[in-house]
């Protein structure tokens, strides 16, 4: 039976690629969500953690760099010279 269930679960949290919550008595207890959908949540939360950092570093005095300048440089850090 729980096995069913199980199925039944993981087959609607990959079609809907939403998070699906267990409530008992109207308490929220385990969520359930894709493999996939787990990756994007956790790939966006990289992306705002960066933010933050990069934020929290120009709120302490270092020079925002433009985006231009900033990836011109990583190109000729990685890839030589254009």
């Amino acid at each position: 039976m729980v096995s069913g269930i199980i199925g039944e679960v993981s087959e609607m949290v990959q079609k809907m690629q939403e998070r699906v919550f267990a409530e008992k008595n109207r308490i929220a207890d385990p969520e359930v969500m894709s493999t996939e959908l787990y990756d994007r949540i956790a790939q966006i939360s990289q992306i705002d953690q960066a933010i933050y950092e990069a934020e929290k570093e120009v709120e302490e005095g270092a020079e925002p760099v433009a985006f231009d300048a900033a990836r011109d440089s990583l190109d000729r850090k990685y890839f030589g010279e254009k």
